[in-house]
């Protein structure tokens, strides 16, 4: 498993959303958003709270790519691997439930907790990081796209 680092932790935070894709039996590919994806121990997992495709993708074949960018940096990482669905039971997989149920509410379901063992991880730039002429700072980009969204950052 290849290591999660500081930088990749923070940006899962910061990021809150994440998208899961997998493999329809079709070959078609399916796109799940993410709101539980979490770093413990060096390691990603994810809750099932309303992913049932996802899980049954997963189940059949276990190839897995997780996107997350944080939309006013610009910038995030693309997480490629296989999927291990954790036995209810599994000390892990309860660690994973209380945190979604502390974070969001006991009304909260999970019905899996999902373990990804990462065989590869590239960075995710935008055009504002790769194009830019001059090239612009991670502060500039972040002020241009709080502006764009029209969004003031906490303690403004």
């Amino acid at each position: 498993m290849i290591e999660i680092t500081a930088d990749m932790e923070a940006i899962i935070k910061q990021a809150i959303l994440s998208f899961v894709a997998t493999v329809n039996e079709d070959g078609t590919p399916n796109l799940s958003p993410k709101a539980s994806l979490t770093v413990i121990n060096g390691a990603l997992y994810f809750a099932d709270i309303a992913s049932p495709r996802t899980i049954l993708n997963l189940k059949r074949d276990p190839a897995v790519e997780i996107n997350v960018v944080n939309i006013f940096q610009r910038r995030g990482y693309r997480f490629k691997g296989r999927a291990l669905i954790l036995t209810p039971d599994d000390d892990e997989s309860l660690m994973i439930a209380n945190w979604v149920r502390a974070t969001n509410g006991l009304e909260y379901p999970v019905d899996h907790v999902v373990k990804i063992e990462t065989t590869s991880i590239t960075p995710l730039l935008s055009p504002a990081h790769v194009f830019a002429r001059p090239p612009r700072s991670q502060d500039e980009i972040r002020s241009a796209y709080y502006q764009k969204y029209g969004v003031k950052p906490n303690g403004a």
